[in-house]
């Protein structure tokens, strides 16, 4: 007796499918909602020693003023200030600012956005999209880090451990010549210095290149690998430390990322007046502190004071910058601004025996900053700002004085605990966005993708009619899910380009159901059943699918690797688009032909 073949029927999906997708519908959905709601302009109060501004006297401190307090919310040791008019948003800080200032020591303002939708969406911990500068407004720095003077440094530092270490050797008659920023050449008397000169150093100093000068003469250069490496590490580190000094600055949503092989870029939505972020952002401040001594006691070297007066000191400083963790800037018993300096455990252990061992003894403080002439090259400038006696052993913890007054002690102090740039830079390129502008872009930019959208709808429910209306629900939900990716994707930011990338995957979205139902057609023309046509055409085109698409999103990587700024802007919406474009036209498109075409039991058919 023949066994009947079982029955398996067509254009269905087990109910685990239907629950992913619906799950993935309602998260992105909620994901996507609070940028509806759009962003209030607001002022946020940090205090980390917990000391908590009342919100009573907040509110009538701002209301008195004229400023309209939409709400404020404290979370933690934060307190956010919510404004109803945006254009009121630096008169806010400043008036805050005025008030903390008196009776709130250690507490810092910024100027923030906080999210506008219901408080229980954010309870979940769904957020707005991230706006671009162009979008936002704001303020764009294209910084140039000068990599020659690290290079300089480097060399400086090998003429003066080589020429030691050469006497130590017993070669004698060295005379060094520092001729290109990296490079030094070593003058020796004879064909036997030469060769012991050029075998110690290639011994201990494996990343400098020899070469032969005129007669016993050698040449170090330093190696391209090592000028790559010395590049990198330079720039990555400023980087560091320019976030840190907007994090100082009260600078929120700012974006600071490399550009090319030595510049940086900043990006600072929302502030309209740069000049403070300016001041700071290019400033290459640092503190060193010398021992000082008199002519004839060692190695030693002048640097002038503020009244242009000579102080000699030690060549290498006992302590630089880099040990400093904190630095807070305050008015001293005869009124002179002071700035209070916190070394960290190393830094304490070094001034502590250095103040040990010299107590009565002077030590200077002097102030290092670079800056570029009017014809563009690099130029520093070292000065003493104090010359203290050493009353006792000092700590981890102690005070300086001359840098100014309180305003420049405050800057001088801020500078310190954003850290000291690896290697001055330049700002090449400024630029202002004002927040009209960028209204006006978001305006004409969804304009935009709203006219294709609406357009592309109309289209496919015309022409491909019942079909047209199922592509047209996953069109609208591959919108909703775009939405949603970019609002929960840590970092992603939308940027005007990223909206030319919007209307692209409208057209990507539904030239996903073009193809299927262009297949589908094909197949009820071969006389196949709709039943079989969907399940046919889907299969079939699967593979077009995502050979097309696979072959964009290799493009979208490339973009978003090699692109900065609006290029990334727009490889990141592209890419995204073309995951939730092949999601929705194939898994979400399919599940709701499921539903409406089958469960109808003539379409079963026997395999």
């Amino acid at each position: 007796m023949q066994r009947k073949q079982p029955i398996q029927r067509l254009n269905h999906y087990s109910k685990w499918k239907y629950i992913v997708l619906i799950t993935t519908l309602v998260i992105l959905l909620l994901s996507a909602i609070p940028t509806w709601y759009g962003e209030d302009a607001a002022v946020q109060i940090t205090n980390k020693d917990g000391h908590i501004p009342s919100i009573v006297s907040l509110q009538n401190t701002l209301t008195e003023q004229g400023i309209n307090v939409k709400r404020i919310e404290q979370k933690g040791d934060k307190t956010i200030v919510i404004l109803k008019d945006e254009a009121q948003q630096v008169a806010a800080k400043d008036v805050l600012g005025s008030v903390i200032d008196e009776s709130q020591k250690g507490t810092t303002l910024a100027l923030s956005l906080a999210p506008a939708a219901p408080a229980w969406l954010q309870n979940m911990g769904f957020e707005p999209i991230k706006l671009g500068l162009d979008l936002r407004g704001g303020v764009q720095f294209l910084l140039d880090v000068d990599v020659n003077q690290v290079y300089q440094a480097q060399r400086n530092e090998l003429a003066d451990s080589l020429k030691q270490e050469l006497r130590e050797e017993r070669i004698r008659s060295v005379r060094l010549q520092k001729v290109d920023s990296d490079t030094l050449v070593v003058h020796l008397p004879s064909e036997e210095a030469s060769h012991a000169a050029r075998q110690f150093i290639h011994k201990n100093y494996p990343t400098w290149q020899i070469t032969n000068d005129d007669g016993f003469d050698l040449k170090l250069t330093l190696k391209e690998d090592e000028k790559i490496a010395v590049r990198n590490l330079t720039v990555q580190q400023n980087l560091q430390t320019m976030r840190s000094r907007i994090e100082e600055l009260g600078i929120t949503e700012a974006l600071v990322q490399r550009q090319g092989e030595n510049r940086i870029r900043i990006e600072l939505p929302g502030v309209q007046d740069p000049a403070a972020a300016k001041n700071v952002i290019g400033a290459t401040a640092s503190l060193a502190f010398y021992a000082v001594k008199e002519q004839g006691t060692g190695s030693t070297m002048v640097i002038p004071d503020q009244n242009g007066q000579p102080v000699r000191v030690g060549r290498k400083p006992v302590l630089t910058g880099d040990h400093i963790v904190d630095a807070r800037a305050s008015l001293g018993e005869m009124g002179m601004a002071e700035v209070n300096i916190v070394l960290d455990s190393s830094g304490g252990k070094i001034m502590s025996e250095f103040s040990r061992h010299n107590v009565g003894k002077p030590m200077a403080t002097s102030y290092n900053e670079y800056s570029r002439d009017s014809a563009g090259n690099t130029e520093q400038s070292n000065q003493i700002i104090s010359v203290a006696t050493i009353q006792s052993q000092l700590g981890s913890r102690f005070r300086i004085t001359g840098s100014g007054s309180l305003q420049e002690s405050q800057e001088l102090a801020l500078l310190l605990r954003a850290g000291s740039l690896t290697a001055p830079v330049t700002i090449v390129e400024e630029r202002t966005i004002g927040p009209t502008l960028g209204a006006e872009n978001i305006q004409n930019g969804f304009a935009a993708l709203g006219l294709g959208l609406g357009l592309t709808l109309l289209f496919m429910a015309v022409w491909y009619r019942r079909l047209g209306w199922v592509a047209n629900i996953a069109l609208i939900g591959n919108m909703v899910m775009l939405f949603g990716l970019l609002a929960l994707i840590p970092g992603a930011v939308l940027t005007l380009p990223g909206i030319a990338g919007l209307v692209l995957t409208v057209g990507m979205a539904v030239d996903t159901n073009v193809l299927i139902f262009e297949r589908i057609k094909d197949k009820q023309k071969e006389g196949r059943t709709l039943a079989q046509a969907i399940d046919r055409g889907f299969s079939s085109a699967f593979g077009t699918i995502f050979d097309a698409n696979f072959t964009t999103m290799i493009t979208a990587v490339v973009l978003y690797t090699i692109g900065n700024g609006p290029i990334q802007g727009f490889a990141l919406t592209l890419g995204l688009g073309l995951l939730t474009s092949m999601f929705t036209g194939i898994f979400a498109s399919r599940a709701i032909i499921n539903l409406v075409w089958g469960r109808d039991s003539r379409h079963d058919v026997r395999v």
